[in-house]
């Protein structure tokens, strides 16, 4: 099973996650941010990820070491639980509507660390979160996952239908880009023979 668990202890946070790439999409997320626990949440059953996540983290302060840390987790878990990345797809992309925004990602599993992040935010908050950390949290992931990954809304007026929609479409663009072609199940998706 491609599977990974991530401890990580700093001053400000101490997170403990789990995370299963061919899961049912059961998610089980306390990360002292209502918000961020919602949109993880629906990044696991939109991927079809089993995650788990305990975070205790300084959110008196803000939410920012709290998403980033998180972010920082799940990234090293994916690429953990991708192993060799022998038989994945790889590349993925998604349209997804979520009411009045559009929203398009694209990813590449390629070991290299890229984030192209096009996507206005009207708000500056979702209820007690910051909407400048989306951004930081995907900074975060990619960053320890070494995925090249592309996220750009389109349209919205609404941040809390912006953000979800990056999460939606995210989890489901992740989804096909790790998920396993039968066919070449053996190899690594790369002239280099390593990703």
């Amino acid at each position: 099973m491609r599977t990974a668990k991530i401890q990580r202890k700093t001053a400000e946070t101490d997170i403990e996650l789990t995370l299963n790439l061919d899961g049912k999409g059961v998610s089980e997320i306390k990360t002292g941010c209502g918000f961020l626990d919602h949109m993880l949440t629906l990044f696991a059953k939109h991927g079809k990820f089993d995650l788990t996540v305990n975070c205790v983290g300084d959110t008196y302060v803000d939410y920012h070491h709290t998403a980033e840390d998180i972010a920082i987790c799940l990234g090293q878990a994916f690429k953990s639980a991708l192993g060799d990345k022998k038989g994945i797809e790889r590349y993925a992309d998604t349209t997804l509507p979520m009411d009045e925004a559009l929203i398009l990602t694209a990813v590449d599993v390629s070991g290299r660390a890229v984030l192209r992040f096009n996507a206005e935010m009207p708000a500056q908050k979702v209820g007690d979160f910051d909407t400048e950390l989306c951004e930081e949290f995907f900074a975060g992931f990619v960053r320890e996952a070494e995925v090249t990954l592309h996220i750009r809304s389109l349209d919205g007026t609404n941040t809390h239908h912006i953000i979800e929609g990056i999460f939606k479409s995210f989890a489901r663009t992740l989804r096909k880009a790790v998920s396993i072609d039968a066919k070449f199940a053996d190899e690594i998706p790369s002239t280099k023979g390593v990703l």
